[in-house]
């Protein structure tokens, strides 16, 4: 048996090689272990992806293929599917990844509450589009999808199923199989610093409105590793590619109560190898302290991003998020005081949004003045609150209404045939940006305008320039030049 794992890419971005999907690399490593050969297509920026996938299916005997999936990649993966059907009917395609499990998330709340809502429709749309669907983690869940009478779900976002993660399991997988990629042609780096990511955690118990995943488990439960173990990953990494920068992607470092213990380890293993790490990553502002950004700075940590989303006080209440504009501010003040430089994330188009709180939005930023930035336009993806908690609007069935009970505030969404539409948060600030949302106050198209404005003014008078990705790359595929592989897409079986 061999199973081709596929990256699919991320047309919606505007470099796709920065950072590397490790979800599926982990699932890949555990087939590894093993013994099941895995073949890997990372599809990430190259342009004419389908000729890949073809030509790929028309040289191998493969019938096995597992795509992993964000919402915003939904498109191009229904055509990565639809290229492996065309040639290989009789395959089995499974699909993982953040997007099926959202929606099926979403889909067990409707069934729960006896509702019709848009994610059963969604979620049935995805049961005719693949052989299986892989809900949660797919470390287990994959072997459980090889199986000849495997069922159409596996749903391993349940805590009590022996297919979700604990701690202890987590610290026990094999690290993500880089090997399988082209790690080369990924380029980040941290201060000028070559760096790679790591997912030291999993999980984020918070309950902001615009984030979705909040009845999943998967997404909710925070899971942590070991010290010990994440370290070790950060040795492997560096003895193996000689990477001494680490984008931690967890979704809040310092929720971890461990996380001091964690910052001196990785302080000792520098010092221990002779050598400097850079790192950066997410915390959650309102828990950040003197203690923890004194030992982050220690640790190597240079940059810390934060999802303040909002100066605007109403807006911050409205979307939950459990952080005054005080607090947000105080955590720039301890994050300058110890060195670290912050990369504030905000995000336009909430509940009650309007000209006045944008530029509440603006006048926070001025008065913070975070070393950088970005502001990008919410969408309601599946399982978010945003998302599962909207109604139909009654005089337009194509859009869905959420109501923040607490003030009563709006935020209308536009219906969303996801498999169709990168709905994407990022773009080209110049126009890749669209707005599926509108509130009370403020149509898609003054939130597109309202959004640009801010950014320019904001970035000229801090004087933080817009880097567009000026390095970013293309790949294209060379049909019948040799190998069906190109240089980015491995086999494992050619690495023993």
């Amino acid at each position: 048996m061999k199973i081709c794992l596929i990256i699919p890419p991320s047309v919606f971005l505007l470099d796709e090689r920065v950072f590397m999907m490790l979800g599926i690399l982990r699932v890949a490593a555990v087939l590894e272990c093993h013994d099941i050969p895995v073949d890997m297509l990372d599809l990430s920026g190259i342009t004419n992806y389908e000729d890949v996938v073809a030509d790929y299916c028309a040289q191998t005997d493969t019938t096995i293929f597992g795509i992993t999936s964000t919402t915003p990649q939904l498109p191009s993966t229904i055509r990565v599917l639809k290229t492996i059907k065309s040639i290989k009917p009789k395959a089995r395609v499974i699909l993982g990844g953040p997007h099926i499990t959202l929606v099926n998330s979403a889909y067990k709340r409707e069934r729960g509450l006896n509702i019709q809502g848009r994610a059963i429709n969604a979620f049935h749309q995805l049961v005719k589009d693949f052989d299986v669907l892989v809900a949660g983690d797919g470390e287990e869940a994959i072997f459980e999808a090889l199986k000849k009478d495997a069922p159409k779900l596996i749903d391993a976002d349940i805590t009590e199923s022996n297919l979700f993660l604990t701690n202890s399991r987590l610290a026990e997988l094999p690290f993500p199989a880089r090997h399988l990629v082209d790690v080369g042609s990924y380029h980040y780096s941290i201060d000028g610093v070559a760096a790679l990511s790591m997912i030291a955690q999993l999980g984020c118990p918070f309950q902001c409105g615009f984030c979705a995943g909040r009845n999943s488990p998967f997404f909710r439960r925070a899971r942590t590793r070991t010290s010990e173990n994440i370290v070790a990953e950060m040795i492997h990494i560096y003895q193996t590619y000689g990477i001494r920068g680490f984008m931690m992607y967890d979704d809040e470092l310092n929720m971890n109560r461990r996380m001091i213990e964690l910052m001196n380890l990785i302080s000792e293993t520098q010092a221990k190898l002779g050598t400097e790490f850079r790192l950066r990553g997410f915390i959650k502002a309102e828990l950040l302290t003197e203690e923890q950004a004194e030992a982050m700075y220690r640790a190597g940590f240079r940059w810390i991003l934060a999802g303040f989303e909002s100066g605007s006080p109403r807006i911050l209440k409205n979307i939950n998020k459990k952080a005054t504009r005080e607090q947000n501010t105080r955590c720039l003040e301890i994050a300058r005081k110890h060195g670290l430089k912050v990369k504030a994330l905000m995000s336009l188009g909430h509940p009650g949004e309007s000209e006045k709180t944008v530029l509440e939005t603006r006048d926070w930023l001025l008065e913070t003045a975070p070393e950088d930035f970005d502001i990008s336009i919410i969408t309601t993806y599946p399982g978010s609150a945003y998302y599962d908690h909207a109604l139909q609007d009654p005089k337009n069935s194509k859009v869905w209404i959420y109501t923040f009970e607490k003030t009563g505030d709006k935020l209308y969404s536009l219906e969303v045939d996801y498999r169709v539409t990168a709905d994407y948060f990022k773009g080209n600030p110049d126009d890749g940006y669209t707005s599926f949302v509108y509130t009370n106050y403020l149509s898609p198209e003054q939130l597109i305008q309202l959004r640009g404005s801010t950014e320019k003014e904001v970035r000229e008078r801090l004087n933080i320039p817009f880097n567009p990705s000026l390095n970013a790359k293309m790949y294209e595929h060379s049909m019948g030049q040799g190998s069906f592989l190109p240089p980015n897409i491995l086999r494992s079986s050619d690495l023993r």
